[in-house]
């Protein structure tokens, strides 16, 4: 048998310190799913990690074995002792591994409750592990069902329709801190990726003017510059940036910090006294925390952000409810699913046990009855076969009925203990990989050319 298992940490339970030595990069989370993959415990794998969450997903044969691999694998990725990390851990099995999936997918487990960009996100990761050849046809299915499920809970509900993301949050933090609107601020977005074109999208709507962003890739800089009518310049010349800004938001996908908080002390002389805002919404995070020690600095990082954010949740809260039952009824349907794949190898074999012991009492019997002809032996195997075809009728109708019970799992073990039926792993799958991926490739490629950027 198989199961479901989720390991991992997130905003609700690890500070930023932490997350942001967690966080895997593309590359990282391809390297460490295909080192868990190779080991006989581990089916299929898929990995998620974004600002606010590093979550390993699997499907295995042995849960616990599988939860000490993976807690050894993000352990010395992140450097860290195991004890270290347990405390911070959470883990979800079966049908609960299922329901958080399709929170997380929805935004229903956000830091921002109903942000839509996780689910860019979600579609991102589940891309990548599809063509680092690391899922199956649970995994497929289920980040399939987790994607349509956060759409339905979009469109059929008002959570996401308040367009609240971590970078509007972000622009909010800093208009409440300055006083008042930010149309006279010079602010520089650091970053041109997914974040930092949201969070300069947040600014114009804000009606600052002027936003200057940085980026190592200057060409897309000029492009996210262009359309919210901002400067570019090169990540050279921060420096001369940053003395001439009041706001500075940054988030980037740098794995290291890009401004440490000696290079903050010199722009801070420089400034003769003018107040510098610095919000960092990356995980790992871009500037150094000893920055907030700085006479004149203020700084947030995305703790500070989600203590904020917590303090405006009641209108969210409703529609979340709304989406909440959405969620409940796909996690629903995808269990019958998974409880079919059961139920269809447990028929099969349950009449395959049965025709066996009937075909072994004919045998026994063939040569007590010299006088019958071949003709009468084959009306004898046809009717031995009726019998078992009538006995087994109701029982297989009764079973796959099963498939949609609360108590299915229990019904299938009970049955499988009973008549001692041995199902061969090969019969529980659906599909095969191969064949499950050609259609998860043709039905991600409707998703490429849409937003991949955010923060959840």
């Amino acid at each position: 048998m198989t199961d479901l298992l989720a390991i991992g940490i997130s905003h609700k339970t690890a500070p930023v310190a932490l997350r942001e030595r967690l966080a895997l990069s593309e590359n990282q989370a391809v390297a460490m799913l295909r080192d868990l993959q190779d080991r006989a415990e581990i089916h299929e794998a898929m990995a998620i990690s974004t600002c606010n969450r590093t979550e390993l997903y699997f499907v295995v044969s042995d849960p616990v074995e599988a939860e000490t691999l993976a807690l050894g694998e993000l352990t010395r990725h992140a450097g860290i002792r195991p004890t270290q990390l347990v405390e911070r851990l959470y883990t979800h099995r079966g049908e609960a591994m299922v329901k958080h999936l399709m929170r997380v997918t929805a935004g229903l487990d956000s830091m921002v409750i109903g942000e839509t960009e996780v689910l860019g996100q979600v579609k991102r990761a589940y891309e990548l592990a599809l063509g680092a050849g690391v899922t199956g046809p649970v995994i497929n299915r289920l980040f399939r069902d987790a994607i349509a499920a956060a759409k339905r809970a979009h469109s059929e509900t008002g959570v996401g329709s308040l367009k609240t993301s971590v970078s509007s949050a972000a622009v909010e933090l800093a208009r409440d801190t300055i006083g008042h609107d930010l149309a006279d601020q010079h602010t520089l977005v650091i970053g041109a990726g997914g974040n930092g074109e949201l969070t300069a999208k947040a600014l114009s709507n804000a009606g600052v003017h002027t936003v200057f962003v940085a980026n190592r890739h200057y060409d897309r800089a000029i492009g996210v510059a262009e359309r919210y009518g901002g400067e570019a310049v090169r990540m050279d010349h921060l420096p001369d940036e940053l003395i001439k800004a009041d706001i500075v938001l940054s988030s980037t996908g740098s794995p290291h910090t890009l401004i440490d908080a000696e290079a903050i002390e010199e722009v801070m002389r420089r400034r003769k006294g003018r107040p510098l805002l610095m919000i960092d919404i990356a995980v790992p995070r871009d500037i150094d925390p000893d920055v907030g020690a700085i006479d004149g600095v203020t700084y947030f990082d995305m703790d500070d952000l989600q203590r904020a954010i917590d303090r405006n949740l009641n209108v969210r809260r409703v529609e979340a409810s709304k989406a909440e039952s959405i969620i409940a009824e796909e996690h629903d349907r995808f269990d019958r699913w998974m409880t079919s794949l059961d139920v269809l190898p447990t028929v099969a074999a349950l009449r395959q046990r049965a025709e066996q012991i009937a075909e072994q009492v004919v045998a026994e019997n063939r040569t007590k009855f010299e006088s019958l002809t071949e003709a009468d032996h084959e009306r004898i195997d046809a009717m031995v076969r009726s019998i078992v075809s009538r006995v087994l009728h109701e029982p297989t109708l009764r079973l796959k009925r099963a498939s949609g019970a609360d108590d299915a799992y229990t019904y299938i073990q009970a049955l499988r203990e009973l008549f001692a039926l041995e199902i061969e792993a090969e019969q529980q799958r659906p599909a095969t990989s191969g064949e499950q991926t050609e259609a998860d490739v043709r039905s991600l490629d409707e998703h490429r050319e849409r937003g991949r950027g955010g923060n959840s």
